[in-house]
């Protein structure tokens, strides 16, 4: 079927009622009888593992099993994209806990990562950012491939949007099976902001996703997959309106335990299920989509990765690949400099994306500027303003690098993450500009009207802001790059996304980036998975 005949246009309630009901009947009795072997198996329901599982069982001749550690997505926490972060720490969130990291003062931090039909497309803010035309030709350059270049892709995101905005067919896709709006905003604050950016050199666009992503960077309103702040997850938009039809099986609260191998070839996925272990077969491949953390951790439990590693806890070797678990990057941001509004909270969204340094080939910069109650922190400081305004301002081109491993070889057993946020000296050197340029543009002629003061952090500069930044900054939840595709020793996938050594066995999702993108990492998944989609049915011709 074609993104154009399932564009999601509205339906009216009673229609979706139906359909609801056929799914939960038809995927009832799917469960109910368990096949012992399906031609594919998807691990992981996130913003590559939906796409996978769509892509495969859009062939009604072939079966999918699609598992997923988390549970239901149709709760009202999700559906209303404005209480996003209500689902942050619940059930609903993997909770990752990191080391402790000396270069954050000896916090410990923490990663959210969906863990609930969806994965992040179900828990996150719903940012649509593409990535930088110069990060997609650097994972051409690495894989060693121009089907992973920015025109390549470009010609992918214009296939599955449905853009709402200006025309823009160079850039922009209408029709497809993602509903992207054209910004949230409205009233004096929108021109104003644009000026207060340009007051710094910052140019402003009607698009983050268009020409502002292949030059030096831009102010835009953000764009948002959420249709009258309705969340649309992509689980939602690509594998829930198959779920009706026979060839493919969605399991939920079914985490993946370990690959089942004979010899260097994937047969099938070990799991568990009301409380007991299963064993499923796959007849054609397994594709791993259980992110950056569980990934890696999974391989390795499952004998690929660094033969020193897996020794230290007598888990047999299947592979070496020491790269498995290396390579983590995240964006570091501040959880927040807040502003004390003049009046009413002004209604805007805004993206920015900017250098701390003129020589870099992409942005390294990025802030999110939205109203203070939008963003949910009012429920949890009660003594922050009534009118607010916040700006999150995030390193995204981080030089740190840290790494994944195993504390035991059980499920059980958690990951030891060793994030190393703000371990490279230029990370800090950055995270002090981005900072002292939102003070710049919330300082101008422009926003005095509508900006009264800082609060957050307040008039600290120099060696205390470096101090407060050393002991408030926080993972940006955009984890990747442990898995990575290339061509090095330290590569795990191809560029087709076949793991080095292994038969049988790929992976799609954020954990195959070379580098962590420029901006929010959901957009970019979704075309990891769109790119397994496209290699799985080549390679067995589907």
């Amino acid at each position: 079927m074609s993104d154009t005949s399932s564009r999601a246009n509205p339906k009216p309630n009673g229609q979706i009622a139906d359909f609801a009901e056929r799914v939960r009947v038809n995927q009832k009795k799917l469960v109910s009888d368990l096949k012992p072997h399906y031609d594919f198996i998807v691990c992981g329901s996130g913003s590559s593992g939906s796409v996978v599982a769509r892509r495969l069982a859009e062939n009604p001749g072939l079966s999918v099993l699609l598992l997923e550690a988390g549970g239901n997505d149709d709760l009202p926490s999700i559906s209303d994209g404005r209480q996003w972060a209500s689902n942050i720490k619940t059930e609903r969130d993997w909770n990752f806990q990191t080391r402790p990291n000396p270069h954050l003062n000896g916090r410990s931090d923490w990663l959210a990562a969906g863990k609930v039909l969806g994965g992040g497309s179900s828990i996150n803010a719903m940012a649509w950012a593409r990535g930088h035309k110069s990060d997609w030709d650097y994972f051409a350059r690495e894989a060693g491939d121009p089907a992973w270049s920015y025109e390549s892709v470009l010609n992918i995101y214009r296939r599955i949007e449905d853009w709402q905005g200006a025309p823009d067919p160079d850039h922009r896709g209408t029709g497809g099976l993602l509903f992207i709006n054209s910004g949230i905003g409205s009233g004096p604050i929108v021109p104003a902001m644009f000026e207060g950016t340009r007051s710094v050199g910052i140019p402003t666009f009607d698009s983050i996703n268009g020409r502002m992503m292949e030059g030096p960077g831009g102010c835009s309103l953000i764009e948002f997959r959420m249709r009258d702040w309705q969340r649309l997850s992509i689980f939602r938009s690509y594998t829930f309106p198959y779920m009706d039809r026979p060839n493919l099986t969605v399991l939920t609260s079914a985490p993946v335990t370990r690959l089942i191998f004979e010899g260097r070839r994937v047969t099938g996925v070990e799991f568990t299920y009301q409380d007991r272990v299963r064993r499923i077969g796959a007849g054609l491949e397994v594709v791993l989509s259980l992110g950056a953390i569980n990934t890696p951790k999974v391989l390795m439990q499952s004998g690929v990765g660094d033969q020193a590693e897996l020794h230290r806890f007598g888990i047999p070797l299947v592979e070496h690949l020491p790269g498995v678990g290396q390579n983590f990057q995240d964006h570091v941001a501040l959880p927040g400099m807040i502003w004390e509004c003049r009046g009413d909270e002004p209604n805007a969204v805004f993206h920015w994306f900017w250098k701390s340094d003129s020589s870099l080939d992409t942005p390294d910069l990025q802030t999110t500027q939205a109203p203070l109650e939008l963003t949910g922190f009012k429920k949890l400081n009660p003594t922050l303003p009534a009118s607010g305004w916040m700006m999150l301002p995030a390193v995204i081109r981080t030089k740190s690098r840290g790494r994944v491993r195993l504390t035991g070889p059980g499920p059980l057993d958690p990951a030891d993450i060793e994030s190393n946020l703000l371990s490279d000296p230029d990370d800090l050197k950055a995270l002090v500009a981005v900072v002292e340029l939102c003070r710049e543009i919330a300082n101008s002629d422009a926003l005095r009207p509508f900006l009264k003061q800082e609060v957050v952090p307040g008039k600290i500069k120099g060696p205390a802001l470096e101090n407060y930044l050393r002991s408030t900054a926080i993972s940006w939840w955009h984890q990747t790059c442990t898995a990575k595709m290339g061509r090095d020793s330290l590569s795990v996938v191809d560029t087709n996304l076949k793991v080095y050594g292994i038969e049988n066995l790929r992976i799609a999702d954020g954990s195959i980036m070379p580098r962590v993108t420029t901006g929010n990492t959901m957009a970019p998944c979704v075309i990891i998975g769109e790119r397994a989609g496209e290699i799985l049915r080549a390679q067995h011709k589907i």
